[in-house]
């Protein structure tokens, strides 16, 4: 099969590879229809994440048909179509028996295209298929399926649970990345007073107005407004900037909340000299994509407007192509990527009305 292959910082390349296989009976292998490009892969050709070595197929996020599973999957079959989490879990360990798959001692946790073969590729094997894995159901499109992979899980679980979102808060949402406008996204469904978004970029912050945030702007007056007066509720930071956490502690109220979605490459500077009587608490987190069922159906029930996250799409020989848009997305306009397999391309017709929201789950919000 073909594949994107890592050979060291700055070095990718479209390879042939073996086709993977199963290794576990817990396994399945999974065709890929689509998948795309994430920050964490930035940073990994950036060689900031030693752990994944050279030679190894990247990717964790990926919607497409199982072909094969091993002797103790029990709930797939061959011809199931699935949402691969960017997570897996093993459903033993104390950890995943706790939904925080993130963190799994048993094997799994985030292991795709970091510590085995990821899934930017025509194939993919799947560890604990049967619980890394989510239907997708026919009507939902492969570009909103993927989104499910992990964006959405991680807007909902590291930024909008974690930061305590409730009804009539300020939110802040510092990046206006996929991550940040999935948050704003997502955080509508606690019905936040308003909700601010804070970028560099003009594009993303009009994207921002448009996927419903009450107002988007450079650094600057309302940010200095709030840290002046009463501050936000939750301030979430989802650039991975250090000062972009630096200016959520500055728009914080006392008693607030700051939750940390970005990735850090650097350290960020805490100024307990500023916050120390404050009473904030600060919070991080890998996502677990436990919630991925849950946004799943409020996807299907059109409670998640998400289509306009993906901006380019490419087949899937193109994703050197892909890696160049995407990790200048701030020019190019990109925010998420989606490539598509060649069959999907050429063959599959996608519906792409909602599909029937499922009875009693209209209006509710799960913590």
């Amino acid at each position: 099969m073909r594949a994107l292959v890592y050979h060291g910082p700055a070095q990718i390349s479209w390879d042939t590879v073996p086709d993977p296989g199963i290794e576990e009976a817990t396994d399945a292998v999974v065709r890929v229809d689509a998948t795309t490009i994430c920050g964490s892969d930035l940073r990994i050709l950036r060689g900031e994440l030693p752990e994944v070595k050279p030679g190894a197929v990247l990717g964790h996020e990926a919607v497409g048909e199982v072909v094969e599973v091993g002797d103790e999957v029990r709930r797939l079959r061959p011809g199931d179509q699935v949402i691969v989490s960017s997570v897996s879990s093993c459903d033993r360990c104390p950890e995943c028996r706790d939904a925080r798959f993130g963190q799994c001692r048993g094997g799994g946790g985030w292991i795709l295209g970091s510590l085995i073969d990821g899934a930017q590729a025509e194939y993919v094997r799947v560890p604990f298929a049967d619980h890394s894995t989510t239907r997708r159901p026919s009507a939902l499109s492969l570009n909103d399926a993927v989104l499910l992979a992990e964006l959405l899980p991680t807007a909902y679980e590291v930024g909008v649970r974690n930061g305590h979102v409730c009804p009539g808060d300020t939110v802040v949402v510092v990046g206006a990345g996929p991550v940040g406008l999935a948050t704003a996204i997502v955080a509508r469904l606690y019905s936040p007073r308003r909700i601010i978004v804070v970028d560099l970029a003009r594009a993303r912050l009009e994207t921002a107005l448009r996927v419903g945030a009450e107002a988007a702007e450079s650094p600057g007056t309302m940010i200095a407004e709030l840290a002046e007066g009463p501050g936000a509720d939750v301030a979430i930071e989802a650039s991975g900037d250090p000062e972009g956490f630096v200016l959520c502690t500055r728009a914080v109220r006392a008693g607030g909340h700051i939750a940390n979605i970005g990735a850090h490459s650097g350290p960020a500077t805490l100024h307990l000299e500023s916050l120390w009587r404050k009473n904030v608490t600060i919070s991080t987190g890998q996502v677990d994509t436990s919630s991925t069922p849950w946004l799943l159906e409020l996807m299907g029930c059109g409670r998640l407007p998400v289509s306009g996250l993906v901006t380019h799409t490419f087949g899937l020989d193109r994703m050197e192509d892909a890696y160049e848009v995407f990790a200048g997305g701030t020019v190019s306009g990109a925010l998420k990527v989606v490539l598509r397999g060649e069959r999907t391309q050429q063959t599959l017709s996608e519906a792409t009305a909602p599909a029937a929201c499922p009875s009693g789950s209209q209006g509710q919000i799960q913590t």
